[in-house]
């Protein structure tokens, strides 16, 4: 299955900034292929350094283990990034810049669930 997963919520929550890479971590370690797209605050995960060093309450950190897996495709989206004065320098080199125009060519996949954080 490919799940195509949304966030929102940014370091200033980093719980619910993490609970979409727990999820993808879930999905992969059971074989699935995993979309893990970065919209509004969430971008501000895809800064180098920023979403491994963040420190949940409660869940642990799974950035890493996401960022670094051949089954995630990770994005961020580039309108969220310049709205924030981002520019692709600065990203993890890991993450892609991308928009809404491919978070729909995931989504529309005939195995494709979307899942909204």
């Amino acid at each position: 299955m490919h799940f195509v997963v949304s966030a929102t919520y940014g370091p200033t929550d980093p719980t619910r900034a993490m609970l979409p890479f727990i999820f993808a971590a879930s999905a992969v370690q059971s074989g699935d292929q995993v979309t893990l797209m970065l919209f509004a605050d969430s971008v501000l995960m895809a800064v180098e350094g920023v979403g491994a060093k963040l420190v949940p309450v409660g869940p642990p950190n799974r950035y890493e283990e996401i960022a670094g897996d051949p089954n995630v495709t990770l994005t961020a989206c580039k309108p969220c990034m310049e709205a924030r004065g981002l520019s692709g320098a600065v990203l993890d080199k890991r993450i892609k810049l991308a928009g809404m125009n491919e978070f729909h060519a995931a989504a529309k996949q005939p195995d494709a669930r979307v899942v909204n954080f």
